[in-house]
């Protein structure tokens, strides 16, 4: 595949295996992704930006597409006392990226710090944006969260609607 971005460049330079796919670059979420795909909506993960209530950098939480981000476990893995979602304007503006394509990837060496939900360690790959829209990746959870300096977490929270895979 021909198409090269900072993102694929940085992990060519690193000697990291990806498999990088297309996808229409309109924006879309994971689970509509996984379908594109024909990959597992569980096996596709969204990156959300989630900001801290004092000033400080905000971080970026991924997840699994079919489940929501639960913002007071991630507020108790951060030892603090609340954090939020901003709008997804103010995401963008936070990671100078367009939603469809925030990509932790895409964000190295820029301050945010990473949680990994632990789901994605049962996984051998899983697919992430590659820091734009139509641009999707595999890549192995212990490499992503090795060049992004994340943390595996409980950070999601699944009940039976989760399950059907909405």
């Amino acid at each position: 595949m021909a198409i090269v971005n900072n993102v694929t460049r940085f992990l060519d330079a690193k000697k990291i295996r990806y498999i990088l796919y297309e996808t229409p670059t309109e924006k879309l979420g994971a689970l509509e992704t996984a379908r594109i795909l024909n990959l597992p909506p569980y096996q596709v993960f969204k990156t959300i930006v989630v900001v801290r209530p004092k000033p400080g950098k905000p971080l970026l939480v991924v997840i699994p597409g079919p489940v929501q981000a639960d913002l007071k476990l991630i507020a108790a893995v951060l030892a603090e006392k609340k954090v939020s979602l901003p709008t997804e304007k103010e995401a963008e503006a936070l990671t100078g990226l367009q939603a469809g394509g925030i990509s932790p990837l895409a964000l190295i060496n820029k301050g945010f710090q990473v949680l990994i939900d632990q789901s994605a360690q049962q996984f051998a790959t899983i697919n992430v944006s590659a820091g734009q829209r139509g641009l999707n990746l595999a890549i192995a959870p212990a490499d992503l969260a090795a060049l992004t300096r994340a943390r595996f977490a409980a950070i999601t929270t699944q009940g039976e609607d989760d399950l059907a895979g909405g």
